[in-house]
């Protein structure tokens, strides 16, 4: 979800203020999911997956291009 009032319109977990891009760093860091979720019992298995499943979206969106010589 996104929202312009809630952490500068970053994109949050619905019903949380947790940014997407905090779940995904804790996850690139290594922490397991069972250790989120322990950790944030507002969270669920599915809200871990939708952040993995935003975070798939962004990587095809994502266009380089090479600069010229």
């Amino acid at each position: 979800m996104v929202d312009p009032e809630i952490l500068a319109g970053k994109p949050v977990i619905r019903g949380t203020r947790l940014a997407v891009e905090f779940i995904l760093e804790l996850l690139a860091a290594g922490q397991s999911e069972p250790e989120i979720l322990r950790n944030y019992p507002g969270l669920t298995r599915d809200d871990l997956l939708a952040c993995l499943s935003y975070a798939s979206y962004l990587a095809h969106e994502y266009k380089a291009y090479p600069i010229p010589a």
